[in-house]
């Protein structure tokens, strides 16, 4: 039997920087009291832990903390958590600039719990010539290859448990602005905090071609997953939602006079 690849998108528990403007100066923040609540009710809730074959998070603090804390029994089990630059934030205030890989390994000396070798030295660095720049069709080729990379993530899994009737089960923390881009879904985001989803909030995916031949590596939700959060959908067609992505970047336009800057740059959506 061909088992599927189920990707869960989690969005980091609640960080300083989520509280004040103010506090957005804050490099690389740390998850609050509330922040460290959620992730326990988050490892409560999640009914798929035992099922978790990977862990993926941002290289920021707040998501591999939230990844550690949120599915500690996946971590205690043995695995690793990956950190994927990929997956960072979109903009380039100082909560959204990573930690040097140096400092980050000696904050997280376990190899056993976080692996750090996907990082450069250059991973955090967001200026203009750089890949990780807060522009549009930068943000769009880094969820693209981010998508690219989960997907052979999980196919390299099923290959290597082809005889077995078992499920990739893949998690993968990121940020608030990023996850529209990564989802590709931009239905429910609100302009005044800049996303539609939770601190802590998850949405599981699969691949729309299952056959691994998208070169976008498209995810679609899950009904189990939609319904989870039925009294917040729109219920937009799809080619409603990519209206609804564009009205959003000429407000983002219209509003910072770039379309450049993150979403909800000043609301400390992240």
């Amino acid at each position: 039997m061909t088992g599927k690849i189920y990707i869960h998108l989690v969005r980091h528990a609640q960080g300083f920087h989520n509280l004040t403007e103010i506090n957005q100066q804050i490099p690389d923040p740390d998850l609050t009291a509330l922040g460290k609540e959620q992730c326990a009710a988050l490892r409560a809730e999640f009914p798929h832990q035992d099922k978790i074959t990977h862990l993926v998070a941002s290289p920021m603090r707040r998501t591999l903390y939230t990844c550690l804390l949120s599915f500690a029994p996946a971590v205690q089990a043995g695995h690793a958590v990956t950190a994927l630059p990929e997956i960072q934030e979109v903009s380039n205030l100082p909560c959204d600039l990573g930690t040097a890989p140096k400092r980050l390994a000696a904050e997280f000396d376990d190899a056993a719990r976080v692996d750090l070798r996907l990082l450069t030295p250059t991973w955090a660095d967001k200026s203009p010539g750089s890949p990780w720049y807060p522009g549009t069709a930068k943000l769009e080729a880094r969820a693209r290859t981010a998508r690219r990379w989960l997907r052979d993530l999980g196919t390299k899994f099923l290959g290597e448990n082809s005889g077995a009737d078992v499920d990739a089960h893949i998690v993968a923390v990121t940020h608030g602005g990023f996850l529209h881009y990564l989802s590709d879904d931009f239905e429910d985001i609100v302009l005044d905090i800049g996303t539609g989803w939770n601190n802590a909030e998850y949405r599981t995916y699969e691949l729309r071609d299952p056959t691994g031949q998208d070169p976008d590596a498209q995810l679609s939700e899950t009904n189990e997953s939609r319904d989870r959060r039925k009294d917040r959908r729109t219920g937009l067609n799809e080619t409603e939602r990519r209206e609804l992505r564009v009205a959003y970047g000429d407000l983002i336009k219209k509003e910072f006079g770039t379309p450049s800057v993150e979403l909800g740059v000043s609301r400390g959506a992240r």
